[in-house]
């Protein structure tokens, strides 16, 4: 029930409007949000490139209403292309097809998506496109395999979310082409027509999913076929991340299949034993737009909820 309410707050203009007006509530943002800028992002990089752990860095937004915003965030993330390239950081990034303009028209999604593509392929930096809602799905999964199959397995991944049911039919799709995907338990509000309602049906799912794909035969005839299909295995949850590491052990996995991915702010000690073990990224978001990104951190976990109430009511 609280989950599913700060999920609906973080669609909700007015409280947004509330939200982003209080203290407490920025302070307690920072703790996931690594700042509003590019230097305070890439400055949180270099912090965790030193422990060992790569970075996926994304420009917070999404569903922007004009061609000219969406033309700004495709020249943002351009310029974080080069920023990365030129400090040598060990980072990719991630980004929402809605922040460069869904909504308005897919031809202009794309044009925008292309010209982040291109300088990301001169510079060998991989792109992620992010999973939003179910409205977004078949178009998103449109979109990414055509900038797939334009600019590559290595520059370009997408993201599945392990409570659609859809989701096992669509892994066995993306496992038999190849697909870098992400794999998280998803972090929407959607009705139990299209997802399992029960978180344990939903971590059911999450290792069902993970160990299809990483026993999955290497797809295609290239050099490169024995590291694909390639997961980002995205999880906090100690048992997901235990059962990971078990299938990994039990299957063999060669280290270039996968990787394990947490949010920035959560669970950081954790995220330096893995990447003993493991290649190991943060998730690290930056800008202003931190409301919706907030919010959803907020309802993946009661512990974070508590943290903000203490933040608020502390002199």
């Amino acid at each position: 029930m609280i989950r599913r309410f700060l999920l609906y707050l973080s669609q909700a203009a007015w409280a947004r409007s509330v939200t982003t007006r209080l203290a407490a509530a920025r302070r307690v943002a920072r703790r996931f949000v690594a700042g509003e800028t590019l230097d305070e992002a890439l400055e949180v990089t270099r912090k965790l490139n030193a422990k060992g752990l790569l970075v996926t860095l994304d420009y917070l937004g999404e569903s922007v209403t004009s061609a000219e915003d969406a033309r700004g965030v495709m020249e943002a993330y351009r310029w974080i292309l080069e920023r990365i390239a030129s400090e040598k950081a060990q980072a990719s990034v991630s980004l929402k097809l809605t922040h460069l303009g869904l909504d308005i028209s897919e031809e202009l999604c794309q044009t925008n998506l292309r010209h982040i593509l291109s300088i990301a392929k001169e510079r060998s930096i991989g792109v992620t496109i992010d999973m939003e809602s179910t409205q977004y799905t078949d178009t998103t999964l449109r979109i990414y395999r055509t900038m797939r199959d334009e600019y590559g397995f290595d520059n370009v991944g997408t993201v599945i979310q392990a409570y659609l049911y859809r989701s096992e039919n669509d892994m066995r799709d993306l496992a038999a082409e190849g697909a870098h995907i992400r794999l998280c338990k998803g972090a929407y509000l959607e009705p139990p027509t299209v997802a399992f309602p029960l978180k344990a049906d939903v971590d059911a799912n999450y290792v069902k999913l993970t160990r299809q794909y990483l026993s999955a035969p290497p797809a295609g005839t290239s050099s490169l076929a024995d590291e694909r299909p390639y997961l980002c295995i995205a999880t906090h949850d100690e048992k997901m991340i235990q059962a990971a590491e078990n299938i990994i052990k039990e299957s063999k996995v060669s280290p270039a299949r996968y990787e394990f991915q947490m949010l920035y702010g959560i669970r950081g000690a954790r995220q330096e034993e893995l990447a003993k073990q493991h290649k190991m990224r943060v998730y690290v978001p930056f800008g202003t737009a931190w409301y919706p990104y907030f919010m959803r951190r907020l309802a993946e976990r009661p512990a974070n909820l508590w943290f903000f109430a203490r933040s608020f009511f502390a002199r």
